[in-house]
């Protein structure tokens, strides 16, 4: 094997490994984004209306029909 070729084959592999290196790092910042968008979307909710006690209407399912 030719020195050539093993010093390519080298230089081959350092630049695959960068390159899943800096694609992995920005597959975390991406998904670090989402959590973060998906956290604001949670907060924005607006809180689901409490019954007041004792109210009849809609607190029952007729199932006779």
């Amino acid at each position: 094997m030719d020195i050539t070729a093993i010093a390519s084959a080298a230089s081959a592999n350092a630049s695959t490994q960068l390159q899943s290196q800096a694609s992995l790092l920005v597959l975390k910042k991406a998904m670090e984004m989402q959590q973060t968008q998906a956290a604001l979307l949670l907060q924005a909710l607006p809180q689901p209306a409490r019954p007041t006690p004792g109210a009849v209407v809609g607190g029952t399912i007729d199932t006779f029909a």
